[in-house]
């Protein structure tokens, strides 16, 4: 590698996400979110919620990893590894327990205060996600989820608190993990419908609306309490490739960039819909709730970077075959096996060539900074005597890709804040509630069933990020 190809206040990190590692679920006051009634499945397709909490069955996020006990160990861990910044959320309900009051739970504050102290004391830069997958589950059972405009008061009330509390503390924010998850998966903002239901695209269509109008609120909020505040969106990205040269196929893969990603950031960078969001209510005859005020809002509260998430690409075709090999493309989307890329156990295809160009078409569009806030490998991991895990298959694909975001940087010029591979540490993974599935540089003694020490050993990948990290990428 040539020198000199990041710049040198590039932000190396880490990311983790509160629903997954903290843990704690019903202590100091905190409410139950939608991810504490979730149980674990070998696939999204196959974990479930249940009503309430049931005495005979697991819930793998009731105790994450024991964050919330552990943080200090690890956040020295973090430091250890010569993290400039870590990535992680703030658990709604430990602040707002059903969601709706007006007052704070000053335990669940109290707990962010110290955790946060305790990162900036190891010279760690916290970046904040609001909300990240774990609305309060009181919300949903009262209100209906993000369908119901009420939320977008109760969630500002929320964002208010903290963007005071954590003022000079807190300079990058994000408003919503992967917003545009909630289109594929409307039950992750609390919407309890399925695509056989004859206003399926009505209540989505209002759901993503009331999600825009909260952030575009957020953004303003955050900068008037703050002016230094960064306030960011966060997209889930992945690359569609056309299955041939059929036009159609193209077209197609268009579809699936365009309307899965790109209509969300236009939204929250542009400030507007796209034309062909509009065509679409208009052609399906959709009435949605929109006030002047809010499309106001939308053109005022644009965002100062966008977030995103990337993992691997799939192929799309404009005609799929049941018969062939589906591939994840991301948490949520879902595409076609793509022959030329290898897939890991859960389908899903490194491509580091997808990344550079998901980083393109986000840079060369909006002209804004991009913050990597997920990149990661989820795979099994096997311990050897004295702890010791060898994870080449980890490396590798963080290497390529490390790789192809330094050449969007440095050959397409593309403004990037900074990289927070997902998982440093093993945590619970949001798409299936398993463990087995690892994406940490740090592995953690707990197994799908919820059982194991908690003890923390270093794997080969924590190594060779120390060294990638103190070179500024240009040891890989």
């Amino acid at each position: 590698m040539t020198d000199n190809r990041l710049p040198s206040d590039f932000l190396w990190g880490g990311a983790m996400a509160a629903n997954q590692c903290e843990g704690a679920y019903d202590i100091n006051g905190k409410g139950l979110s939608i991810m504490d009634i979730m149980t674990v499945g070998s696939s999204s397709k196959r974990r479930r919620a249940t009503p309430e909490i049931e005495p005979n069955e697991y819930y793998p996020n009731h105790n994450g990893i024991d964050f919330y006990h552990r943080y200090k160990e690890d956040i020295k861990l973090l430091n250890d590894m010569g993290l400039k910044c870590f990535r992680t959320s703030i658990a709604w309900t430990r602040i707002f327990p059903k969601g709706d009051e007006t007052q704070p739970n000053e335990k669940g504050l109290e707990f962010y205060d110290d955790l946060i102290n305790a990162l900036l004391e190891n010279n760690i830069e916290p970046i904040i996600t609001i909300s990240h997958y774990e609305m309060p589950l009181y919300l949903v059972k009262k209100y209906g989820g993000w369908e119901n405009k009420k939320l977008i008061d109760f969630y500002l009330n929320y964002c208010r608190v903290l963007f005071k509390r954590y003022a000079g503390k807190v300079k990058y924010w994000m408003t919503f993990n992967e917003i545009n998850s909630t289109w594929f998966l409307p039950s992750i903002s609390g919407v309890k419908i399925t695509a056989d239901d004859p206003n399926y695209l009505q209540v989505k269509c209002q759901t993503m609306h009331n999600l825009f109008v909260a952030s575009a609120r957020a953004v303003q909020m955050g900068h008037e309490i703050n002016p230094n505040n960064q306030v960011g969106c966060m997209v889930l990205t992945t690359v569609g490739y056309p299955q041939t040269t059929n036009p159609k196929d193209v077209l197609a893969a268009d579809d699936y960039i365009t309307r899965g990603t790109l209509a969300f950031t236009d939204v929250h960078v542009r400030g507007h819909y796209p034309n062909f969001v509009k065509q679409m209510v208009r052609k399906n005859h959709l009435t949605i709730d929109i006030t002047d005020e809010e499309i106001a809002d939308l053109q005022k509260g644009t965002v100062d970077y966008i977030g995103l998430s990337y993992y691997s690409s799939s192929v799309v075709s404009n005609k799929v075959n049941e018969k062939e090999d589906n591939t994840i493309g991301g948490n949520f989307s879902m595409g076609l096996k793509n022959p030329f890329l290898e897939a890991n156990e859960w389908g899903w295809q490194s491509d580091p060539d997808g990344f550079r160009l998901i980083l393109r078409w986000l840079g060369q569009r909006y002209e804004l900074p991009l913050f990597v806030v997920e990149n990661g490998y989820g795979h099994e991991d096997e311990v050897l005597p004295n702890h010791v895990i060898h994870d080449d298959y980890r490396i590798n694909y963080l290497k390529q890709h490390v790789n192809a975001l330094a050449e969007a940087i440095d050959e397409d010029g593309i403004d990037v804040i900074g990289y927070t591979p997902w998982g440093c540490i093993d945590l619970i993974s949001a798409s299936t509630g398993e463990m087995k599935k690892r994406y940490g540089m740090v592995y953690v003694d707990l197994d799908n069933a919820g059982k194991g020490t908690l003890e923390r050993y270093k794997k080969d990948s924590f190594y060779w990020y120390q060294k990638v990290i103190q070179s500024n990428g240009d040891e890989l």
